[in-house]
């Protein structure tokens, strides 16, 4: 059984980070977490902090200066992960838009066969609860606008519930990825794309985030939209 590590970024999820780790903590096959904190003034690196005595071992947290983006943190997160030979390593959001449940299956494509498991709205299967119909709208035909351009065969290109297989994160140069907000998550599966790793979808039940304060904003769609034309033609 291989070693399994979920990253999750934050910044200010006090309303949110407690009950996140102990529901990892609670299912049925084990898991490590890495809380990678970008100063949040809300306190939640703190929290993370007293959970480590209870959780001795299994939660580990990197603390970092300020909003550096989410693609730095992830990247910071996986170096992290392949400095401590873990197998299979995670993406997660902390605000419950990805069921902590679903890290289970993700888990299990990856040990059926798949290099990488992406949690997806879109496949068969798949759903979004909660969000406003334009909200959606804007979301699916952005997976098609991607999928055009760049001749990927994943449905939901810009999810962010992903399971890698260790050698995927080695194969992919991350010195060398170019976005860091929401385009980061089409590259990393472009670039895993074009290494010919095996990319399954798992269907999942995305659910708008209750508490706390989304980071979506106009200029990390826009960082995208112009990010997959980039990627296109410098392949």
């Amino acid at each position: 059984m291989g070693k399994n590590l979920v990253i999750i970024p934050t910044f200010n999820e006090i309303e949110n980070i407690d009950k996140m780790v102990r529901t990892v903590f609670s299912l049925a096959r084990d898991f490590e977490l890495l809380i990678v904190d970008d100063g949040s003034p809300d306190g939640t690196a703190l929290c993370v902090k007293e959970l480590q005595k209870e959780f001795q071992g299994k939660l580990h947290i990197e603390e970092r200066k300020g909003k550096l983006g989410l693609g730095t943190a992830y990247i910071h997160g996986f170096k992290w992960a392949l400095a401590r030979d873990y197998d299979f390593i995670f993406e997660m959001d902390c605000d419950f838009s990805h069921n902590p449940n679903d890290l289970v299956r993700l888990l299990e494509s990856c040990e059926a066969g798949s290099d990488v498991a992406v949690g997806s709205r879109y496949c068969k299967g798949g759903k979004v609860n909660n969000w406003p119909l334009g909200r959606i709208l804007m979301s699916y035909f952005a997976s098609v606008y991607v999928r055009m351009i760049l001749w990927i065969p994943i449905k939901d290109t810009t999810a962010g519930f992903k399971c890698y297989r260790r050698k995927v994160l080695q194969a992919i140069d991350l010195d060398k990825i170019k976005f860091m907000g929401y385009a980061f998550q089409i590259e990393m599966k472009y670039r895993a794309y074009k290494k010919g790793f095996k990319i399954a979808e798992v269907p999942i039940m995305f659910t708008d985030r209750i508490l706390g304060v989304s980071k979506m904003s106009t200029k990390i769609f826009k960082e995208a939209f112009l990010g997959v034309i980039q990627m296109r033609f410098a392949s």
